[in-house]
């Protein structure tokens, strides 16, 4: 009786037990990830990036040496190897517009890949100053490089070009700008777009999956396409390579400011609505989160050792200008000072604050209009034109 007495206490003890964690114990997770696709501990994740391979991190106090180390650490993330095969440019068709000329030309871009690009030409004496021009996503495939240089020979591809340049460009093609005022103009498609796609929204994620399985990366191949597209531009006979200078709007401006990082090529770079810190950029409701396009601006780890405008930074102390609009929903204002404050803390440990010019335009949102370029056109003439 007794040893039946002290079991039925033991079980009332363990049921008893039991209900208290029952009716007690919720601490556990029950949902891991929010609506917006984050995970529900991203607040602590986002604490743990502290960025020790930034400039700013106090690790480092020899600048020419950080850039060094920095630039081949971002190389490595690419995952991409280096193309052997020669360009071996050859022109598809041509346009006279006057005081330039309008080519399409083929070359081999990769090992992998020979791409058509439009190239406009100064017909006055060279070697001119050139600038790779890098267009933006905005969702629509079926142009890239005609985003930015008009095309010709195709009444329904000039006809979306410029509705994009009406919407975006107050009107105007910026390549065909810069090259009435003297400048060597290179766009490229990057993979997915125009003569390269066109890609539909939904196939992106496959597509960067699948570079994923592949080893290599979606972003990265975007990015050392860049790279390469600059090496290209100083081959020719035409391009002063000591001056080229390298313009891009939205996801083309984050290419603009990361070709510079990964080049020595570049001696000026224009950056229109694309920066902002991970910080800034990480929260709900942001359209980083969406997944999709921003495969294209994702490189595997990178957090880990640099924010945004650490990565910007590695191209100081070469002049730079950003431009970002206070109306602009895709980067709100708090993320893009407080990527435009660090960047001037770099620059000025390199006493070159002055070759840094950032700003927002309070009533602009996500376009590049008249004004804007205005004052870009200037800014390339003030770092890019001859010296006399």
């Amino acid at each position: 009786m007794r040893i039946l007495l002290r079991s039925c206490t033991s079980l009332l003890a363990v049921c008893l037990f039991s209900a208290s964690v029952i009716a007690h114990d919720m601490t556990y997770q029950t949902s891991a990830v929010t609506a917006d696709g984050l995970p529900v501990f991203y607040p602590e994740l986002k604490q743990q990036l502290t960025y020790p391979d930034s400039w700013l991190s106090g690790n480092f106090n020899n600048f020419a040496a950080w850039k060094i180390a920095a630039r081949q650490k971002l190389r490595a993330m690419l995952l991409t190897p280096d193309s052997q095969r020669a360009f071996a440019p050859a022109t598809i068709d041509s346009e006279d517009r006057g005081s330039y000329l309008a080519e399409k030309v083929a070359f081999n871009i990769t090992d992998q890949s020979r791409v058509a690009a439009l190239l406009l030409t100064p017909k006055t004496p060279g070697p001119h100053p050139a600038i790779i021009l890098l267009h933006d996503h905005g969702a629509k495939f079926d142009i890239g490089k005609e985003k930015v240089i008009k095309p010709w020979g195709d009444a329904g591809k000039l006809a979306s070009a410029q509705a994009w340049a009406d919407k975006f460009f107050s009107g105007r093609f910026v390549g065909d700008e810069l090259a009435s005022r003297g400048y060597v103009v290179l766009a490229t498609d990057a993979i997915g777009w125009g003569d390269r796609g066109p890609l539909k929204y939904e196939q992106q994620q496959a597509l960067a999956s699948n570079f994923f399985n592949l080893g290599r990366s979606l972003a990265g191949e975007m990015a050392y396409e860049d790279l390469r597209a600059t090496d290209f531009l100083a081959s020719l006979q035409q391009v002063d390579a000591r001056r080229i200078g390298v313009v891009g709007f939205s996801m083309g401006a984050m290419r603009a400011w990361q070709l510079a990082s990964l080049s020595d090529k570049v001696a000026a770079t224009v950056a229109i609505s694309w920066m902002g810190t991970y910080d800034g950029l990480m929260t709900p409701g942001n359209n980083v989160l969406r997944g999709q396009s921003a495969f294209y601006m994702l490189h595997p780890g990178l957090p880990a050792h640099f924010d945004f405008p650490d990565v910007a930074s590695v191209a100081a102390p070469h002049p730079m200008l950003v431009f970002n609009g206070g109306k602009d929903q895709l980067f709100p204002v708090n993320a893009v000072q407080g990527a435009y404050d660090k960047m001037h803390r770099v620059w000025q440990s390199q006493q070159a604050d002055d070759k840094l010019e950032t700003k927002i335009w309070p009533q602009l949102g996500h376009v590049f209009y008249l004004e804007q370029q205005t004052e870009v056109f200037s800014w390339l003439d003030r770092w890019l034109a001859p010296r006399s």
